[in-house]
């Protein structure tokens, strides 16, 4: 199921942020956050899905995601996208019952949010996101053997640190990823168009890649972050949250994902859809949205 979205631009008071909405403007809302290498057309089957359900779907384009502004202040810290969460959710008029729903970065700001001491939201979902602490208490000797071929599928995050190379190759290396991460037969055209829109030139590609380097650059934090970006350090989620991991993904290895999801706090959910890449969303939408659904009216 597709139906065209809604166009949206909102002024938040330190970014301009465009999205793609579904669904009744009263519904109950679910903000939509994306990952690397897509943008908020990655929404664009399971978005309709949820919005005959009666919910209100805003999916936005991450920062330096054209057509939402490169930030003036130059931060891809995870404190960062949390603060435009949060930005996003009171612009919003700040609804009680709202859910948040992240793939890949947009999963570990949801993952981030869920630990936060003041999150706003009432309810998390992370798709293809590991939970760090997780890893740290559920690495036992089974999933410690994963670890070299985990290593192996993450390649592109060293590769991502090469100022300059990286920009230049992303056309090569980006339709590799798809290919590697998704199941066999899938057709990444459509993505891909949408994704070359959302970097059209050197400045938004450097965007895009600045989110790995800079988790690796701490003191590039803007201060206005750092309290926020903490609760992506912290020990244990307090948010209850659903997890979902494709059975096939090729960035993140499915045990290592089962193992992660350890320590989740109870009420809690975690589920591996058969025959799912790492963009969930596209591959399995019809049961992800069954998913979602069950899990928030719990």
């Amino acid at each position: 199921m597709t139906s065209a979205p809604q166009a949206l631009m909102f002024d938040l008071p330190h970014l301009r942020v465009s999205a793609l909405a579904w669904g009744p403007p009263d519904g109950r809302l679910i903000l939509c956050l994306h990952g690397y290498p897509d943008t908020a057309w990655t929404w664009r089957r399971l978005g309709p899905l949820l919005a005959a359900q009666g919910y209100r779907v805003v999916a936005p384009f991450s920062r330096g995601y054209c057509p939402t502004e490169i930030p003036r202040d130059g931060d891809y810290h995870i404190g960062a996208l949390m603060f435009d969460s949060i930005a996003l959710h009171r612009h919003l008029d700040s609804p009680a019952d709202a859910v948040l729903l992240g793939h890949d970065w947009g999963g570990f700001t949801a993952v981030a949010l869920a630990a936060h001491d003041d999150s706003p939201f009432a309810t998390v979902i992370a798709l293809a996101t590991p939970v760090l602490h997780g890893f740290r208490q559920g690495l036992g000797t089974r999933p410690l053997r994963r670890l070299p071929a985990q290593t192996r599928n993450s390649w592109y995050v060293v590769y991502q640190q090469l100022p300059g190379l990286t920009e230049r190759t992303l056309d090569r290396v980006i339709p590799r990823l798809w290919r590697d991460w998704c199941p066999p037969g899938y057709d990444t055209s459509a993505d891909l168009e949408y994704l070359w829109a959302a970097l059209p030139d050197r400045a938004h590609r450097k965007a895009a890649v600045s989110y790995y380097r800079h988790q690796f650059q701490p003191r590039r934090q803007h201060p206005a972050y750092r309290p926020l970006h903490r609760s992506w350090r912290k020990a244990a989620l307090r948010t209850p949250i659903l997890l979902v991991h494709g059975e096939v993904d090729g960035a993140l290895d499915v045990e290592l994902a089962s193992a992660s999801a350890a320590s989740l706090p109870a009420g809690s959910q975690h589920e591996i859809i058969s025959g799912a890449g790492h963009f969930v969303q596209l591959d399995a939408p019809e049961q992800l949205s069954k998913l979602i659904s069950r899990y928030v009216e719990r």
